[in-house]
């Protein structure tokens, strides 16, 4: 377990259905239709994972979601409801910006990510998706760019320095 993975146990999470999906397989009896669904969940708070559930009811799916959700919790730096810094992130085929905004500003990102971002308990943020829009990979490509963000206070532990000497160089 890395330093920003959390424990589900006692923490308040909400979930947030991404995407589902309806997938059909056929066999020599017919057509047999499953359902994927891609959850999110977290505590608006600086806490949030992502899950995929498989099953053939709809319902079943999510859940299945949200507890493979509850093994993949990390924890991001939220400052002022929006992040430390400018950050990308990257996987498969889709890349993310994130990139810190005033208080007011909302949460300016696409689908896959607006639930991403608003269940991490970001309120201020201009967020660019860019390649690839496939649901899955977008999700990914953000947990990239929120799990390489660092706040100050971090940064001064790593080098060894006064919280001062970070912002003053």
């Amino acid at each position: 377990m890395n330093d920003k993975q959390v424990r589900a146990t006692d923490i308040e999470l909400k979930d947030k259905l991404v995407a589902l999906n309806r997938v059909t397989k056929v066999t020599k009896g017919g057509r047999t239709f499953s359902f994927s669904a891609i959850v999110v969940v977290g505590d608006e708070n600086g806490i949030v994972g992502h899950g995929l559930g498989k099953a053939k009811e709809v319902v079943e799916a999510i859940s299945k979601g949200v507890d493979d959700a509850k093994k993949n919790l990390i924890k991001v730096p939220v400052i002022n409801g929006t992040v430390p810094h400018l950050q990308k992130g990257k996987y498969a085929g889709a890349s993310v910006l994130l990139k810190p905004a005033a208080h007011g500003t909302g949460v300016i990102a696409g689908g896959a990510m607006r639930a991403v971002l608003e269940s991490a308990g970001v309120t201020d943020i201009l967020a660019k998706s860019q390649g690839s829009s496939n649901p899955h990979n977008v999700v990914k490509a953000t947990f990239n760019a929120l799990g390489q963000l660092r706040d100050a206070y971090t940064v001064a532990q790593d080098r060894g320095v006064s919280l001062e000497k970070v912002f003053n160089g």
